[in-house]
């Protein structure tokens, strides 16, 4: 990207394909193919909320009681500490670590992004707004309408409905679904590159140290404490809830900021934690094989 072999300004396009068309399929995948039971995992729901919420918590605290910041600036650094980046840096790092199962954590894991953490922090920052006019639970419920034109939502739906219902697609159409499936992980990996290229620091290195902490280490702890105490899942589901929790924040991350006129912030962010997270996510994978 720095090179200019690749222009920058085709690279919001290689995310849309990725959000709209080969992560659906990809999760569609992920659910159709398996049992009912064996994907809608309570346990691992449960868990992965409970550790997104504590790494919610504990941003809001942050922001509102030590930097005295007000609370839709403070909802923004809690979304940058509680929602990962599952699609883009998690799922193509799990996948090579758990192998096929990373398709199922994916699929539960962007169940709670999209369905609870999102929705949240988007409700919160819109409440502490002098401009949204309206409580919380109006901002949250204006959130939650736009979830049925979200193409992971309904991928994530069709397939449970495959699932719980055993029916298969005809061959040709799957073999499509497989195609646009097989592009996810690659496709992610090289948005993230070019993403990279074109941040900036600044001036906001100590904010955005702190913010990179809370998601990079607080988040994948918390998550880990949260399975032990909602009890066992398989090895491979316990090691993708733990690596997912630790993925940088999400890439569309200073987007939703721009609302708000959080984006240059949340882009110094979203640097330092995604570069951070080369050396973050190998020393977890190393945790996690010695505590197997």
């Amino acid at each position: 990207m720095r090179a200019g072999f690749f222009p920058a300004a085709q690279l919001p396009a290689l995310g849309a394909f990725v959000i709209r068309f080969s992560l659906p399929a990809l999760l569609f995948n992920a659910l159709a193919r398996r049992s009912f039971a064996e994907v809608l995992n309570l346990r691992y729901l449960a868990a992965y909320a409970c550790g997104s919420l504590v790494a919610l918590v504990a941003g809001l605290l942050w922001a509102r009681w030590v930097r005295g910041q007000g609370l839709t600036a403070s909802a923004i650094a809690a979304m940058g500490m509680s929602c990962a980046n599952s699609a883009f840096v998690g799922y193509p790092l799990v996948l090579q670590v758990v192998g096929p199962e990373a398709t199922v954590a994916l699929a539960l894991t962007m169940m709670v992004e999209n369905l609870l953490m999102i929705p949240l922090c988007l409700a919160l920052a819109d409440t502490g707004a002098a401009s949204a006019g309206g409580s919380f639970a109006r901002a949250f419920g204006r959130a939650l309408a736009g979830l049925p034109r979200n193409p992971i939502i309904v991928a994530i739906i069709v397939g449970f409905a495959f699932a719980l219902l055993q029916w298969r697609l005809p061959a040709p159409l799957a073999r499509s679904v497989d195609m646009l499936a097989g592009a996810s992980a690659a496709t992610a990996l090289f948005y993230v590159g070019g993403m990279l290229a074109g941040l900036s620091l600044r001036s906001m290195a100590g904010d955005a140290a702190v913010v990179s902490v809370g998601k990079l280490a607080l988040h994948p702890a918390a998550t880990a404490g949260a399975l032990m105490l909602f009890g066992p899942v398989s090895p491979g589901l316990a090691t993708s809830a733990i690596l997912m929790a630790g993925a940088p924040m999400l890439g569309i991350y200073a987007i939703l900021g721009q609302k708000h006129g959080q984006e240059q912030v949340c882009s110094a962010r979203l640097l330092v934690a995604t570069t951070t997270s080369f050396v973050t996510l190998s020393l977890l994978i190393a945790l996690v094989h010695r505590s197997a």
